[in-house]
């Protein structure tokens, strides 16, 4: 049987990726494995490997890595107990294939280890631009080390190759989190709100905020200025935060958003993980989506609902009508937070459509984990371009 190792490190990215693990898990003729690590292991981040194993998958490899510090050296120590940990686990599971989604750090430190033991890695979504993390580097970075290449848009299917991947293991097939939404059932409001234990009202957002890891400890003034706009709002609009991931500056985002929950009771409401099926269902009775992660601009188009993308963290990804782009200051978020709850803006989400959609993306990643050629896959020759 094949052997198709799955790495996962954050709520995020196993709620894109739970379908296709289930579809793995369930051939007879491939053998799921599956390493938890980073949040999924930490309280702090809702011990989210939990979610994982009530899904019915079983956990082969649990790698602790997440240190109390958001500094810089404490994501770089993590780094280093992460790979220490996944030593131990790839000499004990010995997979065919990792499959890896994304640009974060716990993937960049799984694709280095399974360089070393010379195993090729799957990676899910190579070409993309974001200019104001650092997890752009991160995510060429990947690609590099990569063997197999999935990528959301024809676009970024055409970057990977100008990086020197050979085409023919370059895969256009969309974004998967996208196809999730079309080919999956979402819980009614009511259930939603007895998960929360929250009432959501007649109209509520959702606001994600992540700091900007290429700029210098900009977070707390920037996420400030946010929560003074959104200020004006918590007497019409009920509103919804999930906390940000494990980045560098990431605290002192959650604890301004804790305060801000504080000072607004009843109004508001601070999660540290809604699980795929929760954010699904949060995303479809949304009024909008406020803050500058990427599930704004690659998933909430699905829903026809509009995005406010604030500041550079996104900077460079491709984007639909329904998104509108403002600089991190307090009069541009206040403008952009009057405009994406207009209704011209609602007229705008409803008739457009999204630019990460294409049919059957999961059944084509599927079907090339299943029957590509893995003898010689770890070798790789640098595509030129002809000038």
């Amino acid at each position: 049987m094949r052997k198709v190792c799955v790495i996962t490190g954050t709520r995020a990215e196993y709620g894109i990726m739970s379908r296709l693990m289930r579809l793995i898990d369930n051939d007879s003729e491939l053998q799921l494995q599956i390493i938890a690590t980073n949040m999924h292991l930490s309280p702090e981040f809702g011990l989210t490997y939990k979610e994982i194993e009530n899904d019915g998958f079983r956990i082969d490899k649990k790698v602790e890595m997440l240190l109390s510090s958001d500094t810089q050296g404490g994501t770089v120590k993590s780094m280093g107990l992460e790979l220490i940990g996944l030593a131990d686990a790839l000499d004990e599971l010995r997979p065919d294939i990792i499959v890896i989604l994304g640009d974060r750090y716990e993937m960049l430190c799984a694709a280095e280890a399974a360089l070393i033991y010379r195993i090729p890695v799957a990676h899910l979504y190579g070409g993309e631009i974001t200019e104001g993390a650092y997890d752009d580097a991160i995510r060429h970075a990947i690609t590099k080390l990569s063997h197999l290449h999935f990528t959301s848009t024809e676009e970024y299917r055409r970057r990977v190759i100008q990086m020197g991947e050979m085409p023919e293991r370059v895969k256009y097939v969309g974004a998967l989190g996208v196809d999730n939404i079309v080919n999956e059932e979402v819980m009614p409001v009511a259930e939603l709100e007895k998960s929360l234990g929250f009432c959501l009202g007649e109209k509520f957002m959702i606001v994600t905020f992540h700091p900007v890891t290429m700029e210098n400890a900009t977070a707390g003034e920037q996420c400030g200025y946010l929560l003074d706009a959104l200020q004006k709002y918590t007497d019409e609009y009920r509103i919804v935060f999930t906390l940000p991931n494990s980045d560098t500056d990431g605290r002192v985002i959650v604890t301004l958003i804790q305060d801000f929950v504080k000072r607004n009771a009843g109004s508001c409401i601070a999660v540290p993980s809604l699980g795929r099926k929760r954010y699904y269902a949060a995303l479809k009775y949304a009024a909008a989506v406020i803050g500058n992660s990427s599930s704004g601009l690659v998933e909430a188009p699905s829903f026809h609902i509009p995005t406010l993308n604030i500041g550079d963290r996104q900077k460079g990804r491709t984007r639909g009508a329904s998104v509108v782009d403002v600089k991190a200051t307090k009069q541009d978020i206040a403008r952009g937070l009057e405009k994406v709850l207009s209704s011209e803006m609602k007229s705008v989400a409803l008739t457009c459509g999204n630019p990460y959609y294409r049919p059957d993306t999961l059944n084509s990643i599927f079907e090339v984990l299943k029957s590509c050629r893995l003898d010689g896959l770890i070798n790789k020759s640098f595509y030129n371009i002809e000038q």
